[in-house]
């Protein structure tokens, strides 16, 4: 247990408690005993309560971690070190407004130095507020710091969402005598690396507010593709369609499709967003006029489509070639 705050009124105790059913093995790396660490924290309300409160959480496999690592290498005589950032963010449970202990859209900033727990730096501080939070869906409002003890708040932030940040930085070699911490570039990529990590492991998660709104009109997209398919009195068309998109029946259920095309809508969007801006590319057009010099179909293609036995009308190859387009952007 360790008193972190300069005057009684405004210390405040924490420390990781260890979890009988969770408890990271002797090999475990220190970034996996972090991240096991902060998830009971997160649990149990920073520890208020002995187990997991069944008000707020249904399970721990609901959490969304992600995690970043950062090394500075060892120059001269000086000491390299070691960053390490946790982020767990939960939905609560519709139940949460019986729990007196539910979070308040507020997210602490837990720092830990060597080991031990520690008042936040301001390096760390000016590091949380130079992080580009529109990128992942979050306008930050206010850093609120108590000798030490940071919160974090946010504009237009849900109720139902808790969010928990821990930062671990600790030398290379141990013990020594030296003193340095990391400096304020190092920070900012332990954070960034972390919230990347989210992104790429959650699909749709921590989007920006234009991926965002691009993703509210997937939906009709994906319903408007699965009904040109379903739709269409040509079982042929019908076939490839499916094809394209994997399926290998067409007893599949249109539900079924219209779930899978907004899925990997959804993906695509989440994979262009983590380029970086440099390397992200406009998107090819979905839809085009058959006369366009767009095309990524040889003519060819096109030509033995139509002299074959089963020819298609006009509409239907043209459909088929928008979606095979379509298609072809999502199996990316």
């Amino acid at each position: 247990m360790v008193k972190q705050g300069t005057s009684p009124g405004n210390q405040t105790q924490y420390v990781f408690a260890v979890n009988a059913d969770k408890t990271p093995c002797f090999t475990a790396s220190n970034l996996e005993r972090l991240k096991s660490g902060l998830e009971d924290y997160v649990l149990r309300h920073a520890n208020c309560l002995d187990t997991m409160c069944d008000y707020c959480f249904s399970d721990r496999e609901h959490l969304k971690v992600g995690s970043g690592t950062v090394c500075q290498e060892d120059k001269h005589k000086r000491v390299g070190g070691t960053m390490e950032v946790v982020i767990v963010i939960s939905d609560l449970l519709e139940s949460t407004q019986h729990c007196s202990r539910s979070c308040n859209g507020k997210t602490e900033v837990l720092y830990f130095d060597n080991f031990l727990p520690s008042p936040v730096p301001h390096l760390a501080l000016s590091a949380l507020k130079k992080i580009d939070w529109k990128k992942y869906g979050l306008i930050l409002a206010n850093v609120n710091d108590q000798d030490g003890h940071v919160f974090l708040e946010w504009d237009n932030f849900p109720s139902y969402v808790q969010i928990q940040i821990a930062l671990h930085w600790y030398h290379n070699q141990y013990p020594t005598r030296q003193k340095n911490g990391p400096g304020i570039s190092l920070l900012k990529k332990g954070i960034k690396n972390a919230l990347d990590n989210l992104k790429a492991k959650h699909e749709g998660f921590l989007l920006s507010s234009h991926s965002r709104k691009i993703c509210s009109y997937v939906p009709d997209l994906a319903r408007s593709i699965a009904g040109l398919i379903f739709s269409s009195t040509d079982l042929d068309f019908q076939g490839d369609c499916l094809s394209v998109l994997g399926f290998q029946t067409q007893e599949v259920e249109r539900d079924t499709v219209e779930n899978y095309i907004q899925r990997k809508i959804v993906t695509v969007i989440g994979m262009n967003e983590r380029k970086p801006q440099k390397d992200q590319e406009a998107a090819p057009f979905l839809f085009f006029d058959g006369e366009s010099e767009t095309s990524f179909f040889e003519d060819e293609e096109v030509e033995d489509r139509e002299n074959s036995t089963h020819e298609y009308d006009a509409t239907a190859t043209k459909a088929y070639t928008q979606f095979k387009c379509l298609a072809t952007m999502l199996q990316e």
